[in-house]
């Protein structure tokens, strides 16, 4: 009978908790079960009791009351360690009620020169709050006397003040840093970030990390290089950049998922014609439009080393390339054809996409981390993804991707060990679990038999796997130069204003580039 592993929080818990249930008690002949549970392939004690209780850590009243109840009722199994449950097994769940009561029994009072283990993170929006609240919350569980101080970042706010946190005694001891040369790489460079290699080694976090995505965590150690060297974040979601569309308006104007660029603008106008808005799309923000050029560069400068070439600094490559100008003209068109949102220049990125979740528009060009919140909206059932598509079917192209901001340790912290075994716990199996259960990619693989076919979830997984298997990641522009970010937004916004052209918008992201280049070489 297959085994099922219960997580390390169940373990640690044991001790303090299951451990001190006396032996009489768990002895005793009957008892009231509210409900009784057969256990699934993919449940384990803390998951069971989060769903019939309202709190996972609450599966000591599960096993006590399943083997009282087995002591009168063979059907019932026997629990001898909660780290193992077998498919098949009968449980008792025990009234609220009852479970409060028993847990309060048995309550362990922490200790009171406990360890505040302060993290910033930039998961502003509710589910992705939610998910990390119950991790922090577990994790806490799992560390008697350690307790989370978790504060909550917008990404822009992350990126102006982290230096500066990262640089005092009382500082985070863990933040989520953006990876590139403007956040990540210049933090390293100023001494400011825990060498994380040693914890890489340690935790087989490369089985949770593809070697493309951990490169984009890598930097040598003195910020010279990045891409290479040492590893000094962890990400626990994939994301990436496609096409959000509603299915039930695809249907009516029978548009079918395109294959090919060209199928992708003849959608762009049906609905256009149809007087729908084709693209949803807000760039008050500035960065919104880094993802939609980013992709168009991808269909007209398809070359995947050039893009890595360009990313990570190495040889003679330059932004001037013609590729690059088609993709700029290309999204001028799109502007002047009115395929985007009207005035979109001035709405913002938390504007826009509660309207394409409930209803309007019938694309929405933009990463996976969004998808959590669209399905939340009243159109979330008919909500699929496809990537953008090549020139020709079936075409390599790079796709925008990368994973989440990474979880990163403040050098000068006094809790490194306990700083990394937080990182390594948003990268468990647990963690995985909650970002599928929220509507999230994992960065790690997950078992296809857990995503219900034909949704936005299966869609996401299948292009993910598309992405990994076929070695097509591409890169986020603003990684390339420190000040990149700064000038590829600025420029953005004046050529979507129509204020100056493809060309001068490459010159002026090329003049950054060659600077940076010129710098590193002194």
């Amino acid at each position: 009978m297959k085994k099922l592993k219960q997580l390390t929080i169940v373990l640690l818990l044991l001790a303090v908790t299951f451990g001190l249930i006396p032996a009489p008690i768990m002895a005793q002949e009957g008892a009231a079960c509210d409900a009784d549970v057969i256990v699934q392939g993919d449940d384990w004690l803390s998951k069971i009791a989060d769903k019939f209780l309202g709190d996972p850590l609450a599966f000591p009243a599960i096993v006590e009351a399943t083997n009282a109840a087995a002591a009168a009722d063979e059907s019932y199994a026997q629990i001898d360690n909660p780290d193992i449950i077998e498919i098949g097994w009968k449980l008792c769940i025990p009234a609220a009620e009852a479970a409060q009561a028993t847990l309060g029994e048995n309550a362990v009072a922490a200790p009171t020169d406990g360890t505040v283990l302060t993290v910033w993170d930039i998961w502003t929006r509710g589910v992705d709050g939610q998910t990390i609240e119950t991790l922090d919350r577990e994790f806490e569980a799992a560390h008697p006397g350690v307790t989370i101080n978790r504060v909550v970042k917008s990404f822009d706010d992350m990126k102006a003040t982290a230096q500066l946190a990262l640089s005092s005694d009382d500082g985070p001891d863990v933040a989520q840093i953006n990876q590139g040369l403007s956040d990540m790489v210049a933090l390293v460079q100023a001494g400011l970030l825990t060498d994380l290699t040693p914890y890489w080694q340690k935790y087989n976090w490369s089985e949770r990390l593809a070697a493309p995505l951990a490169a984009r965590n890598s930097v040598v150690g003195d910020g010279s290089a990045y891409g290479q060297g040492n590893i000094y974040g962890m990400a626990p979601t994939a994301e990436f950049i496609g096409v959000f569309y509603n299915k039930e308006k695809f249907a009516s104007a029978g548009v079918e998922v395109p294959t090919t660029f060209a199928e992708f603008e003849a959608a762009l106008e049906t609905f256009k014609a149809a007087g729908e808005t084709p693209i949803m799309y807000g760039n008050l923000d500035g960065w919104p439009a880094i993802h939609t050029y980013g992709e168009l560069q991808n269909v007209y400068n398809p070359d995947q080393t050039y893009l890595d070439n360009f990313i990570y600094g190495r040889g003679d490559v330059s932004f001037d390339q013609p590729g690059n100008v088609e993709a700029a003209a290309k999204l001028q068109e799109w502007v002047e054809k009115g395929y985007f949102t009207q005035d979109f220049n001035g709405i913002g990125y938390d504007d826009i996409w509660p309207l394409f979740s409930n209803g309007e528009g019938a694309m929405y060009i933009t990463g996976t981390w969004i998808s959590a919140n669209l399905l939340e909206g009243s159109s979330a059932d008919q909500i699929g993804f496809f990537l953008v598509p090549p020139l020709e079917a079936g075409a390599a192209k790079p796709i925008v991707a990368g994973t989440s901001t990474a979880y990163t340790i403040r050098k000068s912290s006094p809790n490194q060990d306990l700083a990394a075994e937080y990182i390594d716990w948003m990268m468990s199996d647990r963690a995985m679990e909650l970002w599928l259960e929220a509507g999230l990619v994992p960065v790690a693989p997950v078992e296809s038999a857990s995503i219900e076919p034909d949704t936005l979830m299966a869609d996401m997984t299948q292009a993910w796997d598309q992405i990994l298997a076929t070695n097509s990641m591409g890169h986020y522009l603003d990684w390339a130069t420190p000040t990149f970010y700064d000038t590829i937004t600025a420029s953005l916004q004046e050529l979507q204003a129509l204020r100056i052209t493809p060309e001068e918008f490459v010159q002026q992201l090329q003049q950054d580039y060659a600077a940076y280049l010129a710098e590193k070489q002194q």
